[in-house]
């Protein structure tokens, strides 16, 4: 593949929610521009952008492809994006390295929960967008109905560039709304005709919408349309390309990626009116030496600079981390900086079509390529050039939602299951893996079932490794409710030298998220001899490793050591540490111990049509609202704080009460006394345990 100019260049992701036909719309594009000579299909598992064995299986794509492909002398790289909400940071990831997308809609279901969600999540970005509407050559598609579904979310910035042609409530072909004409499909062929005169009432006022739009985006073209006068074609190529650089327009294609009807259409729209690498605003970054804000223009005679966007492990070439290159020229052997410092020399540079090499002499600016087994590298890393350093901000990836405990089917597998979880972790910087000695789970933090299945099946199928899953264990801990004094006496006489130890201590509570534990002495006399101390609080410490009630930790206690006794011969540090532990169980019954339980602060996101339910769920949570924020799209931000033993399954939950379009976040704030009535709950399931 030859080297392009940046203006020649378009970088766009494809957008949409599951089922769509994002994928469909790709296959199309590479057979229609001659990449492929035969389309693959999702169901015969031919697709080149679904090339993992887990989307196979699932018909469902997983994980964010690069398909380049040129047309008419301009190259235009499309990034396949999963749709399944469960993997929406793969969908930040694109979204941080395009300037175009081209989101696609199911005709038969029109802008469903899912759509609405990228669509709302694109117009929030100011990302130029084609809205192509897909499946039309299915019956009953309502497309005005679409159309007004589309405005209700993003307002008459959708406007449509093609209109459908439907005959006997067959989907034929489209009016070209921009160059006036129809083309209609019949079988594997095509042609190009005058629109007919029966079209024309609904065309005309739609046309009119364009040329107005048109003129409004100069004061010039305004003045002319308003005195009377016909704006040229050019004249309505370079306005439609203004608005839609600048936000203003979202051209809006009905076609059937099966069928391959509007699809070059769409291609055409990209070449002529999306944005350039080096349209828009330059990428800004900051020079890791200073911390000052620097830009970067994107022009090949500008310093080198470049982002990893995402990391895929491959069982023969190791890690591939794809690289979007935003100024300069990287070629194969280059020497870099990354953002610590380090300077590497990477290997060969080539690009990706799905999981094919394609060999490049260099990547320019603009260009989206890839660099194999360079261990430095990973998803976040800047590379520039060692003369002019740059670090660049990567996106804002959505945490894990969901946690559950993992463990390998065979246990001579538990060295395996790390070095697979670290590979996985190169690929999903999102999932979290969590080791926690409390309760002897491997944890695993992730966005819902779909997303840890689909883990789960690629240990099994890359790495020959199965594992099983199971519900996230609670972390607790215990406290003590109230002031209790007792005493610690450890005597032990064998033969010989004994133990002896007297500790006189009065225990009370603390403010658990504040302090966890806190000693002082108050000892006259020398009662306990000064170089004891030490050796109460460490037994204390001890103790409190493991909790009276359940096992848990204790925090939340402050000790005070006030008298005490010793023997000249036979007391010790050992002595004194049995002596502490015996006086915090002997003052059990006055200090009342109980269970703390893990709050979360949790932010939900759900459509208005939904506030209310979820708000009464929260409750029955016996969580807690704290406030809501109006969003942008009929959205509410509901701010609360909720148990974590009641949100385990939260993901699921959501999405039942709000038909998916509810999404949440959740991060740990502080430990809570739990009621009463649970303690004996919680102490009796720990013990089975």
């Amino acid at each position: 593949m030859k080297q392009y100019d940046v203006n020649q260049m378009r970088t766009v992701a494809v957008v949409g929610h599951s089922g769509t036909g994002k994928t469909s719309f790709v296959e199309s594009v590479l057979y229609l521009t001659g990449t492929k000579s035969e389309k693959g299909t999702v169901e015969k598992h031919t697709t080149t952008s679904d090339y993992l064995p887990e989307e196979h299986e699932k018909l469902a794509s997983f994980s964010t492809s690069l398909v380049p492909v040129e047309y008419q002398d301009y190259k235009i790289n499309f990034l396949d994006t999963p749709g399944n909400e469960e993997f929406v940071n793969e969908l930040y990831q694109a979204l941080s390295v395009v300037k175009g997308a081209v989101l696609v809609i199911d005709g038969t279901k029109g802008i469903d929960i899912g759509s609405e969600r990228v669509l709302t999540e694109l117009n929030a970005r100011n990302i130029p967008t084609v809205i192509y509407v897909n499946k039309m050559d299915q019956p009953n598609v309502k497309f005005e109905k679409i159309i007004d579904s589309i405005r209700d979310v993003i307002g008459y910035q959708a406007v449509p560039f093609l209109w459908p042609v439907v005959k006997d409530e067959t989907f034929k072909g489209y009016v070209n709304l921009v160059d006036m004409n129809e083309k209609l499909h019949e079988g594997d062929s095509s042609h190009i005709q005058d629109i007919e005169p029966a079209f024309m009432s609904a065309v005309e006022p739609l046309r009119q919408k364009i040329v107005e739009s048109v003129a409004e985006t100069s004061e010039a073209l305004f003045d002319k349309h308003f005195a009377g006068e016909t704006l040229t074609q050019e004249e309505i190529y370079e306005g439609l390309r203004k608005g839609v650089l600048d936000g203003d327009l979202k051209p809006i294609v009905f076609g059937s990626a099966s069928h391959d009807i509007g699809v070059n259409a769409s291609l055409d729209i990209i070449k002529n009116f999306m944005p350039a690498p080096n349209d828009l605003k330059p990428k800004v970054g900051k020079n890791p030496e200073t911390d000052a804000e620097e830009n970067r223009q994107t022009a090949n005679d500008a310093p080198f600079s470049a982002y990893v966007f995402k990391t895929t492990v491959d069982p023969f070439m190791g890690a591939v981390s794809l690289i979007k290159v935003f100024s300069g020229e990287l070629k194969s052997g280059s020497e870099v900086k990354l953002s610590s410092g380090e300077k590497i020399k990477l290997g060969n540079v080539f690009s990706l079509r799905g999981k094919e090499q394609i060999q490049v002499d260099a990547l320019s600016a603009g260009d989206i390529g890839a660099v194999a087994k360079v261990e430095e590298l990973s998803t976040g890393e800047t590379l520039s050039d060692p003369k002019a350093p740059i670090r660049f901000d990567g996106p804002t990836l959505q945490t894990p939602t969901m946690y559950v405990g993992i463990h390998p089917k065979n246990t001579s597998d538990d060295n395996k299951l790390s070095s697979v979880l670290a590979k996985l972790k190169l690929e999903d910087p999102s999932v979290e893996i969590i080791r926690n000695p409390e309760t002897a789970q491997l944890l695993i933090g992730c966005q819902g079932l779909t997303h840890i299945g689909y883990i789960v099946d690629k240990m099994k199928n890359l790495y020959k490794l199965e594992v099983e899953t199971s519900d996230q264990k609670i972390v607790y801990r215990e406290t003590i409710k109230k002031k209790g004094d007792a005493e610690g006496r450890h005597k032990k006489q064998s033969g010989g030298a004994g133990q002896f130890g007297v500790v006189k201590m009065r225990f009370e509570p603390l403010n658990p998220n504040e302090k966890e534990f806190e000693f002082a002495e108050e000892v006259h006399g020398g009662s306990v001899p000064k170089n004891y101390f030490p050796a109460v609080e460490k037994g204390l410490i001890e103790t409190f490793q493991k909790g009276p009630l359940a096992g848990f930790p204790v925090i939340g206690v402050r000790a005070v050591l006030y008298d005490g006794a010793y023997h000249d011969v036979d007391s010790n540090e050992i002595s004194f540490k049995m002596a502490a532990n015996l006086a915090f169980k002997n003052a059990l019954d006055q200090v009342k111990p109980t269970i703390l339980e893990p709050v979360m602060h949790v932010d939900i996101t759900v459509k208005d049509d939904y506030v209310g339910e979820v708000m009464g769920d929260v409750n029955k949570r016996r969580g807690r609202v704290l406030g809501m924020e109006p969003l942008d799209g009929g959205r509410q931000k509901i701010a609360a704080e909720i148990p974590e033993a009641e949100i385990v399954k939260y993901t699921m939950d959501l999405k039942a009460m709000t038909q998916g379009s509810g999404a949440f976040t959740r991060r740990f704030e502080r430990y809570e006394e739990v009621p009463e009535t649970m303690v004996t709950k919680i102490v009796e399931s720990h013990a089975q345990s």
